[in-house]
């Protein structure tokens, strides 16, 4: 018997040298050269934004039209974490926070007698939207494809005074509207590197909120390519697409926004 132990321990030995071999292989496997361990983007968003606000108040239903606003920066960032190989987070926010002054026109029904109206918004729109999703890469080459769920929050509220003539009567009113809600969010990604200084990307994602007092809809996409001038510290330059419409069922307010244009981050990754 003594002559058999050291072999069975030499075999307990390097099964277990095998095993915390193997455990630390899938702890540490190098991802996609097109992903990142970690990373953080801040940069701003230019855009023109494509306004439309319109719900029935107590004298008829106001309808601001398609409005241009001023073209504005909106700041954002975003952020990823890369867990194993193949999985991950995605986090992002930005915020719209502009002054919001449009003509006002309609007409409705308001018990039963025709209702007609227009004047003038002084208003602050606020948008806010943050989202976190789970992320499965698929591929382990230059190319990589990902699927995510997660979730997003958004707020929007109007702040302001409306005055005009609305039904041959002149005044004025206090708005200040807000909503906030949770809804479930999808996106789809694309990854791939042309070389360790360059790289490109495409995003997807749609958020769908049924259920409560907010119902509505927010679709998004980006296209991108990153520089690297450094191995940690890069520029970023994409073009933004996105459509927000919110719908409140009380009132049947709406609020339907687009916010498409260039972007520019500066990208820090780990």
């Amino acid at each position: 018997m003594s002559f058999r132990t050291p072999s069975a321990r030499t075999a307990i030995y390097t099964a277990s040298l095998l095993a915390l071999s193997t455990v630390s292989a899938l702890a540490f496997a190098e991802p996609s050269p097109a992903l990142d361990r970690a990373s953080l983007s801040v940069g701003a968003f230019y855009t023109e934004p494509r306004i439309k606000v319109e719900g029935d108040t107590e004298y008829g239903r106001i309808d601001t039209g398609t409005y241009k606003g001023d073209k504005t920066t909106l700041p954002r960032v975003k952020a990823s974490v890369l867990i194993g190989d193949s999985h991950g987070f995605d986090f992002d926010y930005y915020r719209y926070d502009k002054d919001y002054n449009p003509g006002l026109s309609g007409s409705t029904n308001f018990n039963g007698q025709p209702l007609t109206g227009n004047g003038q918004l002084n208003a602050k729109l606020r948008l806010d939207l943050a989202s976190v999703a789970y992320k499965w890469w698929l591929g382990q080459g230059a190319d990589v494809f990902g699927i995510g769920i997660g979730g997003a929050y958004y707020r929007a509220g109007i702040e302001g005074t409306a005055n005009g003539s609305i039904n041959g009567i002149s005044g004025n009113a206090r708005y200040d509207e807000s909503e906030s809600a949770w809804a479930p969010l999808l996106e789809l990604g694309y990854r791939h590197q042309f070389s360790p200084e360059a790289r490109f990307y495409a995003n997807a994602n749609g958020i769908k909120k049924n259920g409560g007092n907010v119902n509505g809809h927010i679709y998004g996409g980006s296209v991108g390519m990153e520089w690297y001038v450094t191995p940690m510290v890069g520029v970023v330059a994409e073009y933004t697409a996105s459509k927000i419409s919110l719908r409140r069922d009380r009132d049947d307010t709406a609020v339907n926004v687009r916010l498409n244009g260039p972007a520019a981050y500066l990208k820090v990754r780990f």
